[in-house]
């Protein structure tokens, strides 16, 4: 059994490894760049290796750094997590090749599905049903848009390379296909270093369902069912949840049935997931479901299957990388109940979703519902199947800072439960829950996905998102009642304030002057407040400050503080960075005249790209920005002034 494990990731797939490795007795070894230096993956290792500077690119996917802190700590085993290198096969080679042991498939197997066009084609040559496209070799620009063409839009195109919504375009019509090939091979290099793309048929009633599959080197493969991820953003996850909603037992025996068959075609081992797309405009069908694409690691979204089956599948990892034989065989495996997970990411989303990077100085999370036992004989966990359970992954917490340089996930909330019902009303206690400031999260719009009466009837597709868009609504700030609480709050004699016709047992005429994030605010004080005010408007003090949070989202408040309202109104033209990142392209000049809405430039962080666009009409009377130069948060990009 190994005794010694690197993990050559960050973040909280790392400290989830690290979690299931030292259950399992198994020393760890952490590496970390530049900006990781103070993370939570460090500080939780036995032992931390600096691998270098921020960027991934010359740190977390140079992999001979990886291998020589390896070396240099005496690690027998390297995990790779997901994302970075864990599907890149000269590294599992290489890996090996330093007489190390890789946790997960063999190189070849990656190699086989790893490229998206490959992997395709292999399902053809199987009979597994796959959806119409181009796999051709000729990638010019004219051959794909004529491939593209003749599909009929909408198309979507995918980076061969691909994973993590990473690469992708949803095209509408041949008119905006040439720019949406730029922009998504471009992606395509910075993230996986292959701007190759294949292009697809872009199915209009589609759920993403995709099933967990696990092999061992004594040639056992299981399937260990599936997941429905087809709430994405940006064809990016975000609520993921097992089983799949209206799967009947059927189709549910057909689709597992032909994931284990694909992995037993590579000869597969350790974790693996085949993903399906499906036409849900009939509700589940086998007919309607056809082959993605495998990816050749452990999903992000992998702790919905651990709920409901009762299996660590880390420690499945391990044990298979140990040369081990799964620990049990299919038909001891079962669903027991419902499992939906929410990715809570660092980001604003009634501004697009943009990223929000800066130092966690106020992160709560609920932490339970009711603690799981752990079982460290066959990687189970114990559970009391009448109550909803919690579990959370995260690899931060309140003092660390988020960087613009990595993908911006905070953590996973995950409830399982009975039934789905109890597991959604559970979710909703979760993400209602987070508080964090001052950097924004996207809780208050998964608290309201949640809620929608479609997500309830599991009416899903892929599109949900886009079809839902008042879940995401203005952040008005506290309400009236907050304010009153936070005023009651402040009302102790080590805090100054500014009490204008306040006494006590007087009329419920006190004021005070409160500051919310820098905004002049008047609370009232009222002292026959609900004895359940506390629930329904959670505040807490912390020093000279109380956070009040509702519904994920989560205020300072302050007596008097006024600051600075933060970036500028666009409505007087000045367009700013939303963020530090990289300008990738510049599409106006000085003195050009511009539409509303208009792309003016597109900025890149977090490896994702954010096109900025005009306001309203008028000319582009100031430009500071320059293709390939780096800019800081808030600063003067393009000053739009109004046509006259």
């Amino acid at each position: 059994m190994i005794q010694s494990l690197l993990i050559a990731n960050r973040g909280e797939i790392a400290c989830r490894v690290i979690r299931t490795a030292r259950n399992m007795g198994i020393r760890t070894v952490a590496v970390y760049s530049d900006a990781d230096r103070n993370a939570l993956h460090v500080r939780s290792a036995d032992e931390a290796v600096h691998i270098g500077p921020s960027p991934a690119r010359e740190s977390y996917l140079c992999g001979d750094r990886i291998i020589a802190a390896a070396k240099a700590t005496g690690a027998e085993a390297i995990h790779p997590g997901y994302g970075f290198l864990s599907e890149n096969a000269e590294f599992a080679q290489a890996v090996i090749d330093a007489g190390l042991v890789w946790v997960g498939p063999k190189p070849a197997s990656i190699t086989a599905m790893g490229l998206k066009d490959a992997a395709k084609a292999r399902m053809i040559a199987a009979g597994v049903p796959v959806t119409p496209g181009y796999l051709g070799e000729d990638q010019s620009p004219e051959r794909l848009q004529a491939e593209a063409d003749a599909i009929d839009y909408p198309v979507l195109i995918k980076a061969v390379a691909g994973g993590g919504g990473k690469g992708m375009r949803r095209v509408e019509s041949s008119a905006d296909f040439a720019e949406a090939l730029a922009s998504c091979r471009r992606e395509a290099a910075s993230s996986f270093g292959d701007d190759r793309v294949l292009i697809e048929k872009y199915i209009l009633s589609p759920r993403h369902i995709e099933v967990q599959v696990f092999g061992d080197s004594h040639g056992n493969v299981v399937h260990l069912f599936e997941r429905d991820c087809s709430l994405q953003r940006r064809h990016q996850k975000v609520i993921e949840e097992a089983p799949a909603p209206g799967m009947d037992e059927a189709t549910r025996e057909a689709v597992c049935g032909a994931a284990v068959r694909a992995a037993k075609a590579v000869d597969y081992e350790g974790a693996g997931t085949i993903e399906f797309i499906a036409d849900g405009s009939e509700g589940l069908r086998a007919d309607r479901i056809w082959f993605m694409e495998m990816n050749t690691r452990l999903q992000v979204e992998h702790p919905v299957t651990e709920m409901i089956t009762g299996i660590d599948l880390v420690q499945w990892q391990l044990r298979v990388a140990s040369g081990l034989p799964l620990p049990r065989r299919q038909e001891h495996l079962s669903i027991r109940g419902h499992a939906i997970e929410a990715r809570l990411y660092a980001e604003d989303p009634t501004k697009g979703s943009l990223p929000s990077t800066g130092k966690l100085e106020y992160f709560r999370l609920l932490e339970k519902f009711e603690p799981y036992e752990y079982r460290a004989v066959d990687g189970s966990w114990n559970w009391n199947e009448q109550d909803a359970r919690l579990r959370v992954d995260t690899g931060f917490e309140e003092g660390d800072e988020v960087t613009p340089f990595y993908d911006p996930m905070l953590a996973k909330l995950i409830v399982h439960a009975p039934d789905r019902l109890r597991a959604i009303s559970g979710l909703l206690n979760a993400t209602g829950s987070v508080r964090c400031w001052p950097v924004k999260t996207n809780a208050s719009m998964l608290h309201g996905l949640l809620l929608e009466r479609d997500f309830d009837k599991a009416k899903l597709s892929t599109a949900f998102i886009e079809e839902h868009p008042d879940v995401v609504y203005d952040d008005k700030g506290p309400s009236r009642a907050s304010l009153t609480h936070a005023a009651e709050l402040f009302v102790s004699p080590d805090i100054p304030h500014d009490l204008t016709g306040f006494r006590l047992n007087a009329d419920h005429n006190g004021k005070v002057l409160l500051s919310v994030d820098g905004q002049p605010k008047t609370g009232h004080l009222f002292f026959a407040l609900h004895e359940d005010h506390e629930r329904y408007f959670p505040a807490e003090r912390v020093g000279n400050a109380i956070f009040s949070s509702s519904l994920g989202r989560t205020h300072r408040i302050t007596i008097g503080e006024v600051r600075g309202a933060g970036l500028a109104n666009m409505g007087d033209g000045a367009i700013l960075s939303p963020m530090p990142g990289k300008v990738i392209s510049v599409d106006v000049a000085a003195g050009q005249s511009v539409t509303k809405g208009q792309k003016l430039l597109v900025l890149e962080a977090m490896k994702m790209e954010h096109a900025l666009t005009a306001p309203f009409d008028g000319v582009v009377a100031e430009l500071n920005a320059v293709a390939g130069a780096q800019v800081q948060v808030e600063a003067l990009l393009v000053k739009i002034e109004k046509a006259e």
